[in-house]
């Protein structure tokens, strides 16, 4: 069992909610978070992402400008501005199957519900923190690894789509952000 030291990441919460940003910033604060910055739009997380360099992005699904979709697809862009492999927890009211199935195709890390509590915020850091998948690079996606379950018992024809997938394992954050003891 490990610890992570929170005051050693970065984060930019993106929401056009200022009560859900406070109530964010609120929880990432009472977790040890020092370094939590704030958007209130797709086009001001753009600005703030290439510059304060997050670690992990929480943002909306629902904003103006560009909404969490359309940010994480111009993020996940392998020659865009910033680092396209910055772990992206979206936030939504709506968790409809298909609407997890298309922010996961975008190239979204982990998918949070609303109304949020601690421990669900908590659990996704830990697992974008702990257990990074690996990036994926398709002739049509780009993001980490859409599969979950990477059991070899699978016997069957590929189901990937867009061709030969390269695979990129990732650093894991814990590096960064574990307590030592």
């Amino acid at each position: 069992m490990f610890r992570i030291d929170f005051n050693k990441l970065r984060f930019l919460i993106c929401d056009d909610n200022p009560h859900m940003r406070r109530i964010l910033r609120t929880l990432l604060h009472s977790f040890g978070a020092r370094e939590v910055y704030e958007a209130e739009d797709g086009a001001t997380a753009l600005e703030m992402f290439s510059h304060s360099v997050p670690d992990i992005l929480i943002c909306d699904w629902a904003m103006p400008i560009f909404d969490g979709l359309e940010l994480t697809q111009i993020i996940r862009q392998p020659d865009a501005v910033g680092n396209p492999y910055t772990p992206i927890i979206m936030l939504t009211g709506h968790s409809e199957k298909r609407r997890v199935t298309i922010a996961r195709d975008a190239g979204i890390t982990e998918f949070l519900a609303k109304p949020i509590s601690a421990k669900a915020l908590y659990q996704r850091i830990l697992s974008v923190v702990a257990n990074p998948r690996p990036f994926i690079r398709t002739k049509s996606y780009f993001g980490p690894d859409r599969r979950r379950n990477t059991s070899n018992t699978y016997i069957g024809p590929e189901r990937r789509n867009g061709g030969k997938a390269e695979v990129m394992p990732q650093s894991a954050l814990i590096d960064k952000a574990r307590v030592s003891s």
